[in-house]
């Protein structure tokens, strides 16, 4: 990610020796960028694992097989075993081949009573699915605010550091300007 970066802001020019950051004694030659880089990707995992870690211990089994549900309900391979029933179920109650072996006629009744069992349970078990992820997502917005809050204080505080050093250069240099 930091590396990244680094490559499109110097894109244009091409960098031979070790680069440096302004104030701060760190080359940021490949090495130290893809430490970087380690460590940020760590952090996130930290942070990642600790939320589901918190999911999975306050998760009920009913919300699990809720969740479960609702990503099978919502998937392409759902999709496709659901249209290849269907279609598996009018062909063969259609065909005069099988016609001893028909269980739903032609306007297919015990097959809208399937789907609309279906999407009578499956509606309300996404909706708390949903419901589920809504309240994760609002629990990780908070951790996100807290983090982005605590480095707004960080940055307040090193900008008032600046201003101070920066007054006491200009205190310095009016000395320096009597003293002459």
């Amino acid at each position: 990610m930091v590396q990244n970066i680094w490559k499109q802001i110097n894109f244009k020019k091409q960098i031979e020796k070790p680069h440096k950051i302004q104030g701060f004694d760190i080359d940021l030659n490949q090495e130290n960028l893809s430490r970087i880089d380690r460590l940020v990707d760590r952090y996130e995992s930290e942070i990642l694992q600790h939320l589901n870690s918190d999911y999975k211990q306050s998760t009920k089994l009913s919300d699990k097989i809720a969740d479960k549900i609702a990503q099978f309900g919502g998937s392409w391979k759902f999709i496709i075993w659901f249209s290849c029933t269907l279609a598996a179920w009018m062909i063969w109650n259609s065909l005069s081949i099988t016609k001893a072996f028909h269980f739903d006629s032609a306007p297919f009744i015990l097959l809208n009573l399937c789907l609309s069992f279906i999407a009578a349970f499956q509606a309300p078990v996404i909706m708390m699915s949903q419901n589920r992820q809504a309240v994760r997502d609002k629990h990780e917005s908070v951790i996100d605010f807290a983090i982005n809050y605590k480095a707004e204080q960080e940055i307040d505080d090193m900008q008032s550091r600046l201003h101070n050093i920066e007054n006491q250069l200009t205190e310095i240099r009016e000395l320096l300007k009597q003293k002459i």
